[in-house]
């Protein structure tokens, strides 16, 4: 039995830091979200979610899953990918933006019960499903784990995508299901990644976190990461990162693009591209940006920023 009462102290904490989420309506408490993304250093939300400039937004949509990926994990960030199967409504166009989340779990009549009186004393309307719809701002990416559920676990239809698209001009990323695809295809700039479509209504599921640290997948997700969703899976880049994100993805697809492009013309081999340059090739590739200067920035979405920098070294 004594082995037993160590554990006591942290049963409480976790009762206590459960209770004020609900006595909250499900959010997280600002000074909690901001304890929880120490790194962050610039202009938040007024829920407390890191608020990654539009630039960078901007930027991060030329980026690939693998510059991402590899430049995070030099950063100690493992666990940040999700593959494995996703439904994508249109798989040519990314998903990028700032993570807003919403966790879900099989109902329980009682804790639903408190959930939506919360809600109500919170000043929320209308049931649960839309109360993070309604959180959304521009630049948004609705994030939610609804624990893989298909059968009447439908987050949205095409009257709530028509709303997330109002409210955040993005799309949704769910471990879950959604429903009328058809007509979500129909919301111009709207995109989708879900795990399943369903024609079912949701049922049975209950929202337990609001603007909370979430799953998907094997990704922990915290409010206000960078979401970047391609065909190869979706990435969720810690906000303090996503400026590195950009800048070194940026002077990588620069240097690859001129290496490819010389390696083509026969002036070097394969073998001189893939080693530490020499000073004559790096002196050749700075030359090479400034005279491809417009060409960078239009085909290949590289910024003035980036130029400046490898031509200022």
């Amino acid at each position: 039995m004594m082995k037993y009462l160590k554990f006591i102290p942290v049963l409480l904490l976790m009762f206590c830091v459960c209770f004020q989420y609900q006595s909250e309506a499900q959010t997280i408490p600002k000074e909690r979200l901001i304890a929880l993304t120490p790194e962050w250093e610039g202009e938040r939300f007024d829920d407390g979610r890191p608020r990654v400039p539009d630039s960078i937004l901007e930027r991060m949509e030329h980026v690939t899953i693998e510059e991402a990926w590899g430049i995070i994990r030099e950063e100690g960030y493992h666990n940040q990918f999700e593959g494995g199967k996703w439904e994508i409504l249109h798989p040519e166009e990314p998903i990028v933006g700032r993570a807003l989340t919403a966790t879900y779990t099989p109902a329980r009549p009682a804790v639903q019960k408190q959930i939506v009186d919360q809600g109500e004393e919170a000043g929320r309307s209308g049931p649960p499903n839309t109360w993070p719809i309604d959180m959304l701002e521009k630049g948004d990416v609705y994030i939610a784990d609804g624990y893989g559920k298909v059968k009447d676990g439908t987050l949205i239809g095409d009257r709530l995508g028509n709303t997330i698209y109002a409210n955040s001009g993005n799309g949704v990323v769910f471990h879950g299901s959604s429903r009328d695809r058809e007509g979500l295809s129909e919301i111009e700039g709207f995109n989708a990644f879900v795990r399943a479509w369903h024609p079912s209504f949701i049922q049975e599921m209950m929202l337990i976190g609001l603007n909370t640290p979430t799953r998907i997948g094997s990704v922990t997700v915290m409010p206000g990461d960078v979401v970047l969703a391609k065909k190869e899976g979706v990435i969720f880049i810690p906000a303090h990162l996503a400026e590195k994100v950009v800048d070194q993805s940026e002077v990588i697809r620069t240097q690859d693009t001129f290496a490819h492009q010389r390696v083509r013309e026969g002036t070097y081999t394969a073998g001189q591209m893939d080693t530490e340059w020499t000073d004559a090739i790096e002196e050749n590739f700075e030359n090479w940006v400034e005279e491809n200067t417009q060409y960078l920035k239009e085909e290949i979405g590289i910024s003035q920023v980036t130029i400046d920098s490898i031509l200022d070294d």
